[in-house]
């Protein structure tokens, strides 16, 4: 069995939300293996991709705190969505893999998941260009669709310190809680990966996070450097 930590921080303020996906990648390579966080938001919030110019996409929505995040991607709402991170180390399997194959393992696993709960999701072999800040109208390949439209996509960004995934599932299937969806993943990379899950140890990143938070994410500096 391989050991995979679990964290539910339910709710959290936007600006600590990116400050801990950005600390658990710095970290994960001391954590020494993969760690799944799932959240929410206090607050309405909007998110976009690190590499974006925030002059190009603050028009495309009135959501506000509008966010830069850690990983690439595109203008993402943040309303009564479920989101999370999946935090890889350096020298795990997961970590070699080329971005495509990465963001199709991570959708499977999803896929799965909300199959078994009855669901119909699949994994896209196309795609549907959306347009500018509409990032659930259309998908890209490997993006979740359930009947027809797609409910999950992510982002992700691998370096030396690890390979970070944020993704978002929206709308949600009305049947489906978040519990039950929570557990529904971790039954499922215990069956398909034979994952041993727990909690991390490891609280040193917690700490980074509250740091990165009030030095950087919060900053005007940091969302307005590209």
């Amino acid at each position: 069995m391989e050991g995979w930590a679990f964290i539910d921080d339910g709710p959290v303020e936007p600006v600590l939300n990116m400050a801990t996906d950005d600390a658990l990648l710095a970290c994960i390579a001391r954590i020494g293996r993969p760690v799944f966080r799932w959240y929410g938001w206090t607050t309405p919030a909007a998110t976009f991709g690190y590499f974006q110019l925030r002059s190009a996409v603050e028009g495309w929505t009135r959501l506000r705190p509008l966010l830069r995040r850690p990983t690439g991607g595109g203008l993402v709402p943040h309303l009564e969505d479920w989101t999370y991170a999946m935090a890889i180390p350096p020298g795990h399997p997961w970590h070699g893999l080329r971005a495509p194959e990465s963001y199709k393992r991570m959708h499977q696993w999803l896929a799965a998941a909300l199959r078994a709960h009855g669901v119909p999701a699949v994994v896209a072999d196309c795609c549907e260009p959306s347009g500018p800040g509409r990032c659930f109208e259309g998908w890209e390949k490997f993006d979740v669709l359930s009947n027809g439209r797609k409910i999950a996509g992510a982002a992700q960004r691998r370096n030396r310190d690890g390979l970070l995934i944020q993704g978002s599932l929206q709308p949600l299937p009305c049947h489906l809680s978040r519990d039950a969806f929570a557990d529904a993943l971790r039954a499922a990379a215990t069956a398909d990966w034979t994952v041993a899950w727990d909690a991390t140890d490891d609280d040193a990143w917690r700490h980074h996070a509250l740091e990165r938070a009030r030095t950087l994410h919060s900053t005007e500096a940091y969302q307005m450097r590209r």
